[in-house]
């Protein structure tokens, strides 16, 4: 995190420190590792009608809480650990998206199955390079794209849940897919240049 307070950067984070970390450190650098990949699909689904702020806060409970969003284990949950996550205060108690994420795990492995990694796969949208959005600070943000449209057709059809067109962008967003950092943020640039 940068602490110098002539650093320019994204309006979004505002004053909240961990905002800031996660901006600075983690949103729209390039991901190709798997387990992080899931991470953010899960923690991307628990945001659907929620501020990223309150899932951010809640990032080291999900942790725990989902075995360290590791898909072979989510993939495998009984209705007793379903029970337990719903009575975890320190996650958001959804059962339809606790249910959406054990399912999303075992559509995950199937396609690690089917591509050789879910990266080779969901990377494809947008031709396995970042696509770089030249945005301007006042520009309102975006909610979706064609990407992220058809990502979230083609994962809907796979049979994951949780997986609308929104929540496929905001993936896209912090996986590094979209660079949607504003051209004044100084992490635009370094973004732009990872792919």
């Amino acid at each position: 995190m940068k602490s110098d307070s002539k650093i320019t950067r994204c309006s979004w984070p505002a004053e909240d420190a961990l905002m800031i970390k996660y901006h600075d450190e983690e949103w729209g650098t390039p991901v190709h590792d798997d387990n992080k990949l899931f991470e953010f699909l899960v923690l991307d689904a628990f945001q659907a009608g929620l501020s990223w702020r309150t899932i951010l806060y809640k990032r080291e409970n999900f942790r725990k809480a989902f075995d360290d969003f590791n898909p072979d284990k989510i993939a495998k949950y009984s209705d007793k650990k379903i029970e337990k996550l719903m009575n975890d205060a320190g996650i958001i108690r959804n059962k339809l998206k606790i249910n959406g994420t054990v399912e999303n795990a075992k559509q995950f492995l199937k396609v690690q199955k089917a591509f050789g990694s879910f990266d080779q796969y969901i990377w494809q949208f947008t031709n396995h390079k970042t696509k770089v959005n030249k945005r301007k600070p006042g520009d309102p943000p975006l909610a979706t794209s064609p990407e992220s449209d058809a990502m979230s057709a083609d994962l809907r059809k796979r049979g994951f849940k949780f997986v609308g067109s929104t929540i496929c962008y905001a993936f896209m967003q912090a996986s590094g897919m979209i660079n949607d950092h504003v051209i004044t943020c100084f992490r635009y640039k370094e973004c732009s240049m990872i792919g």
